[in-house]
């Protein structure tokens, strides 16, 4: 994301967390970046960097709304040049206790959203064969712990679909990125700590061992810089890679937490 000198970025969740965080570094290198939100005091504070930010309030997980909100940044902004999808829900509970209602929208905000953002911006991005999209899934969906069952699915459901995505484009010159972080210390984590958090991330945030946003957008920008299509910045690849080869020890440690 180093050269982006007078691209036009939309980034989501631009009004906290890793999204805000992105908006202004892409600001800082010359790019004309549209941020997405429905927190709309957050995306005030994100504005008040640059000039060069723009904020317009847009629930994801209508694709009508998104459309429209795409079609306004081309016309004050011009196409589409990347597309940061960072927002979500992060919502935990036991699946005994989901209700249908809370999974649809969980769904709805962070599958559906996804393909929602990457749709409104491809169709572009293929006339003109150029761009980049980068959407966050999670390690959690390849790497689910107890009381995030809903939440591990849709980023799974995420995982796939970028996956997917990447390799149908592979001729083409659209670069896709999927970035799986661990659990990071953002305003998302404290959705999970105000519900029914697992006690594995209660314990980190508690232990000060949460990951550094800053650090991890780091290592994103080097994952992108070297054109990686998915991108386990931080602990992620560990932990991936212990549920990989370990599973029953991997439950083992995180079911601990709950006794």
């Amino acid at each position: 994301m180093q050269d982006v000198q007078n691209q036009v970025a939309i980034v989501t969740g631009g009004g906290s967390g890793m999204g805000q965080i992105i908006a202004k570094r892409l600001a800082d290198r010359g790019a004309k970046v549209a941020i997405f939100d429905v927190n709309e005091d957050g995306m005030a504070t994100t504005a008040t960097h640059s000039a060069t930010i723009k904020a317009y309030r847009c629930d994801i997980s209508q694709s009508e709304g998104v459309n429209a909100a795409v079609a306004q940044v081309i016309a004050d902004l011009g196409p589409v040049d990347l597309l940061v999808h960072a927002a979500a829900l992060m919502p935990s509970h036991k699946l005994v206790d989901e209700t249908h209602e809370g999974m649809e929208r969980l769904f709805q905000i962070n599958y559906f959203g996804t393909v929602y953002m990457v749709r409104a911006v491809l169709d572009g991005m293929m006339e003109r064969n150029s761009g980049r999209i980068i959407a966050f899934g999670s390690i959690a969906g390849e790497v689910p712990v107890p009381h995030m069952g809903a939440y591990c699915a849709t980023k799974a459901a995420v995982n796939t679909y970028m996956e997917v995505l990447e390799n149908e484009l592979r001729n083409t010159n659209i670069h896709t990125h999927l970035v799986c972080p661990p659990a990071v210390n953002t305003p998302l984590i404290d959705q999970t700590l105000a519900t029914d958090s697992p006690g594995s991330i209660i314990e980190s945030k508690e232990a000060g061992r949460l990951a550094d946003p800053e650090k991890i957008i780091d290592a994103i920008e080097k994952g992108v810089a070297k054109n990686k299509g998915t991108i386990y910045p931080g602990e992620a690849w560990f932990l991936m890679l212990w549920h990989t080869l370990f599973p029953k020890l991997w439950w083992k440690v995180v079911l601990k937490f709950e006794d």
